[in-house]
């Protein structure tokens, strides 16, 4: 009897051990589950887990020489190609870590550029993406060419080739990055063009915000009909997207909110330890959410970290100056809680920042809830229509006040 012809299968991952430190910070993820997603979304195959408690970092290795080589066995067993850690490595950490383990060492900051720049597709994510990469690269020019730095040039040379292999990089990086600033300069110009253009209207702006992987996209494309891409997976997206939501059709809608239809972004989502590099990189697109009228904060409800999620959403909006704009808390993925879970209405309010804020509870997938959502957004445009300041409360009368509600 012959034998069976062998499948052609896809060449597997590379695979990678995660290294975790426990320096007390509260965040610490024990089990390094975001980092694997991490991992993953890039290309690499998690295969070993190693976490250490440390009191402070060590200043050559990071996690201490006799750390070190046990990191190295642990890739050895494995067959691992590449080390990544949570935490942000210092250039010479990095460097000695990989003369120690004989494996390129990577950590987080790099991890989340490297899949910044796989799924950028606009011109300008692809300027900010190559911007905050060459901002980081800029840093690890140091000593990297050391095994240069003994030859002389002849009789009175003042340096080998080795610095000046060094100053060269470091001048062709600096007018990279010069020149990618100009780029950004010029599209941002473009944008504050199109936000003017856009205020003439009578238009309100709602931006989706929150972290990576709550279903913003998944809502965006429910509430708009739009086909934006959408996958269970961090940062599906990162260049916003536009529509208009008409909110004619809420349930429960006011009558001065019919036929009103305002403009829907769809922005990228935020990360525990999301490199400073990329949020001044990402200036240009998360202006739209420091620009918005309103904010729909998407929380994933069925991920039991998301208050931790909620503090690092608030924190970024913090930093690009959205501190201010109003909030409509928005908990997704109501399918995935469990039965005794379920929260007991599916809208009310919350003390947010000092003022009460709607909440509405809701499935992107499945589509429940998105009544109440529409009739909270007509609700808030026909405050804001009628003059009445959010804080007054006057638009959270109108979503209702269900104080029973459990999170």
């Amino acid at each position: 009897m012959p034998a069976a012809a062998p499948t052609v299968t896809q060449a597997a991952a590379p695979a990678a051990v995660l290294v975790g430190v426990d320096l007390g910070a509260p965040h610490f993820d024990a089990a390094l589950e975001e980092l694997g997603l991490l991992a993953q979304t890039a290309g690499l195959q998690p295969v070993a887990r190693l976490t250490c408690r440390r009191k402070a970092p060590d200043a050559a290795l990071f996690v201490g020489s006799g750390k070190a080589e046990e990191i190295r066995l642990l890739a050895q067993a494995h067959d691992a190609r590449e080390v990544l850690f949570d935490q942000a490595l210092s250039p010479v950490q990095q460097r000695n870590l990989e003369r120690a383990i004989g494996l390129p060492v990577n950590d987080r900051t790099l991890l989340i550029l490297e899949i910044f720049a796989q799924r950028a597709r606009s011109h300008e994510g692809k300027l900010q993406v190559e911007l905050a990469r060459l901002q980081y690269l800029s840093t690890r020019l140091v000593r990297r060419w050391t095994h240069l730095e003994r030859q002389q040039g002849g009789i009175g040379g003042r340096g080998g080739p080795g610095e000046t292999q060094i100053e060269l990089d470091r001048r062709l990086i600096g007018d990279a990055i010069r020149r990618t600033k100009e780029r950004l300069t010029k599209v941002k110009r473009q944008r504050q063009t199109q936000r003017r253009q856009r205020a003439r209207r009578p238009t309100f702006d709602i931006s989706l915000v929150g972290y990576t992987n709550a279903g913003k996209s998944t809502l965006f494309n429910a509430l708009t009909r739009a086909r934006a891409y959408a996958a269970d997976q961090l940062f599906a997206t990162l260049d916003t997207t536009t529509r208009q939501l008409w909110l004619g059709d809420a349930q429960e809608g006011a009558p001065g909110a019919a036929g009103r239809a305002v403009a829907l972004s769809d922005t990228v989502g935020f990360i525990r330890d999301l490199p400073h590099g990329l949020v001044e990189a990402f200036e240009a697109t998360l202006q739209e959410a420091a620009d918005a009228d309103l904010l729909l904060h998407v929380v994933d409800a069925a991920n039991p970290a998301h208050p931790e999620q909620m503090a690092e959403v608030a924190r970024v909006l913090a930093d690009i100056g959205a501190r201010d704009v109003p909030q409509v808390l928005v908990f997704n993925k109501l399918d995935a809680l469990a039965p005794d879970a379920r929260p007991r209405a599916l809208r009310d309010t919350v003390p947010q920042q000092g003022r009460e804020a709607p909440r509405v509870f809701v499935s992107a997938a499945t589509g429940e809830g998105l009544p109440e959502l529409r009739a909270a957004l007509a609700a808030w445009v026909t405050a804001r229509t009628a003059g009445s300041a959010w804080a007054c409360g006057s638009a959270s009368d109108a979503v209702g006040h269900n104080r029973g509600v459990s999170a």
